[in-house]
Order: structure tokens, then C-alpha cells, then sequence
């Protein structure tokens, strides 16, 4: 099944999906130095499973992704958002994702579910702007927008770090 014009958004077939690591990706983009410039970053996707439901709207989703391998090109900042000062990741070395919940919104599905990152979980809402077969799975492209860091207790840093992030997941998954 196919919704919506623009980007077609099929819906897999119902079962269980072990997410690939080695062909997902979460990417991180943030201000930084008083909102003047920007950073963008990748993170290490760990594992995940995505159970598609029948209907939709029962699908869940469990994503795992590695604190520590925040990854900008600049081996400084890397190490400071790594760091006791922001992330902690020696403390907290992994960040969660947990749907709760699936709707549709248009030409666009929401997840809607928590972050847990730092020790605390968030509600988050991830927009499904892309979903596609690839081969006997899936690619699936989610966003969520202006996540503010602050509500994680990711605190240090004010002025050279921004304060609200995007990210971008870009999820392979295979029958599992």
C-alpha cells in the first residue's frame, strides 16, 4: 500500500524487522558559538527492531544508538560532546528510541514515542517522510525537529552550544 502524492510512503509488510547498523545512519545538526554557525554529526547506530503491525498504527519501533560516537570531523568538539560536560556518554553510553505510538498525518506518518538520553526520556515525535522496499525490507527516512537538549539535562556548554537539535535517521531494516 502506498499514501500520500508527493513521496510515496509504502507501508512493508507486516512482521518483524531487525535494523541494519551497518546501513543506518542518525545525523545531528545543531548550532554552535552563540547560534552562528552549524554543526553537523553523525551517531553510530547500535541495533533496533521495527515490528509493522496490522493496521499500521500498531507498529512499534526500538532503536539503539552509541552516546559515544558522536562524530563531526572535529576531534575537539567530538571529545567535548562526548564529554562529562554535555553527553557523558563513559556514564550514559547509549541513547534509546522507543515508539509508542503511529498515526497518520497527512501524506506523512508520526511516531510518536520517547528519547532516552543522558538518563532521562523525552517524548519525541519522529515524521516518516520517506518509506520504501529495499530489497526484502525496508529504508525508512525520519526526522525530528528542534529537540532541545535542555529537557534531557544536557546543560553544559551555553553559548558554544546550541540549545535545540535536529536529527535525521536514515533506517535500513530486513526481516528479522
Amino acid at each position: 500500500m502506498t499514501v500520500g502524492s508527493a513521496t510515496p510512503i509504502e507501508i512493508p509488510t507486516a512482521g518483524r524487522y531487525r535494523i541494519d547498523p551497518r546501513r543506518s545512519t542518525l545525523a545531528y545538526t545543531g548550532r554552535h558559538l552563540f547560534g552562528l554557525g552549524t554543526v553537523h554529526a553523525t551517531f553510530q547506530v547500535l541495533s533496533g527492531e521495527v515490528v509493522v503491525a496490522d493496521p499500521v498504527t500498531g507498529t512499534t519501533v526500538a532503536a539503539v544508538v552509541d552516546a559515544g560516537s558522536f562524530s563531526s570531523g572535529n576531534a575537539r568538539r567530538d571529545r567535548d560532546v562526548t564529554g562529562a560536560g554535555l553527553l557523558d556518554s563513559d556514564a550514559h553510553p547509549e541513547i534509546r528510541f522507543t515508539c509508542t505510538g503511529t498515526r497518520q498525518d497527512g501524506d506523512r506518518w508520526l511516531l510518536a514515542g520517547t528519547v532516552t538520553a543522558h538518563g532521562v526520556s523525552v517524548p519525541v515525535e519522529l515524521a516518516i517522510d520517506r518509506c520504501a522496499r529495499e530489497g526484502t525490507g525496508m529504508r525508512v527516512h525520519a526526522r525530528a525537529e528542534h529537540l532541545d537538549r535542555h529537557a534531557f539535562g544536557v546543560t553544559g556548554g551555553r553559548g558554544m552550544v546550541g540549545r535545540h537539535l535536529d536529527l535525521d535517521l536514515d533506517v535500513v531494516a530486513d526481516p528479522a
